[in-house]
């Protein structure tokens, strides 16, 4: 019997299936898609990319058999390479989606997919032209087991009718957007790079969509720095189904990373704290709520990819689709546009 290509796995029922070549470009986050890929039988991480000399000497030494480049356009354009991941710069992120999928590749990408409305709407359109292609986020927050099982709560019917969200994004990490590469780049958002995320969890969460936006922003912490983008956006949604939510991104804290939550329902109440979260049920004050000891956030940034790498083979579904990306895209950029224009503005969905 003549031996196997090496190109060749098989799945279950004995059908071949391509071993996918993977590049990944950027490699700060993106080091953390690595392994994920690496963990499937399905891929083969192939090619790196990365502007820092420092880094690409790192993984020359950590990866030796991949090829390494300073230049993101050998990745995009190496006609070998089925998948990319993008984990680049923000404001590159739309051309490099764009060349992506122009030459035929499926693109998994960090958020935010890009920085402006026109750039969503010229990925949709490429994306559009080739149906058999995949596009997903890093919308890792669908993957934290405390969400997931508040998820499952709300859809067990055990809040009653939600009626208000409330949301916050604390970064927590003021020296990154006052000296790192977000106060470089020409235009940076704190919703976009943030707030995106809880935006997301509660899209995801509720299954509802927004339909009209108000916000405001400052920039008062990151006053006196290079930075020149606001660094606290709030806003406030009202959903299609007359639920409200509160959102904020909040890079300038001084507080540690974390993600507020809560929850209001006609039959329950629940607010994320740490380590615990607490779920009421009661009005009566000596009554004490139940802890949520879950793990928050307990989720890694390669968490998603196994559920992309298996649409791409048509096993399963993505966890976080093409649409559900434009939708989340569409929301926090009528937010910041809102938040420009003063006045509330009405979500159109690209």
């Amino acid at each position: 019997m003549d031996a196997m290509p090496d190109n060749l796995t098989i799945e279950k029922n004995a059908s071949e299936t391509k071993l996918l070549r993977i590049g990944v470009i950027g490699l700060g986050v993106g080091a953390q898609h690595i392994p994920a890929y690496k963990e499937n039988s399905n891929c083969e991480v192939v090619s790196l990319c990365d502007i820092d000399a420092a880094k690409r000497t790192e993984f020359a030494v950590k990866y030796p058999n991949m090829l390494i480049t300073f230049d993101a356009s050998q990745v995009l354009n190496d006609p070998t390479i089925d998948v990319v991941s993008i984990a680049s710069y923000d404001d590159v992120h739309a051309q490099q989606i764009i060349t992506a999928l122009d030459n035929d590749k499926h693109v998994f990408v960090e958020k935010p997919l890009c920085l402006h409305a026109d750039e969503v709407r010229d990925i949709r359109h490429a994306l559009k032209q080739r149906p058999h292609l995949k596009l997903s986020s890093n919308l890792i927050l669908r993957r934290s087991p405390r969400f997931m099982r508040i998820k499952q709560m709300i859809e067990d019917g055990s809040f009653g009718e939600l009626y208000h969200l409330e949301a916050q994004y604390n970064y927590g990490r003021l020296a990154k957007i006052t000296d790192g590469w977000r106060g470089e780049i020409p235009y940076y958002s704190v919703v976009l790079g943030g707030g995106v995320h809880i935006i997301d969890q509660l899209l995801w969460m509720t299954k509802q969509r927004v339909v009209e936006v108000a916000a405001f922003g400052n920039r008062i912490c990151s006053n006196n720095t290079n930075f020149k983008h606001d660094d606290m956006v709030a806003a406030i949604l009202r959903f299609e189904n007359s639920m409200t939510a509160t959102i904020t991104a909040n890079f300038g804290c001084v507080r540690p990373h974390g993600h507020g939550l809560e929850i209001y329902g006609t039959k329950a109440t629940f607010v994320n704290g740490e380590p615990d979260g607490f779920l009421y049920t009661s009005r009566d004050p000596s009554d004490k709520p139940q802890v949520i000891s879950d793990v928050h956030p307990g989720a890694a940034k390669g968490d998603l990819i196994a559920s992309f790498v298996d649409s791409i083979l048509d096993i399963a579904e993505p966890e976080v689709s093409a649409d559900e990306v434009f939708d989340v895209m569409s929301v926090c950029l009528a937010i910041d546009k809102a938040k420009q224009q003063n006045r509330t503005i009405e979500v159109e969905y690209i």
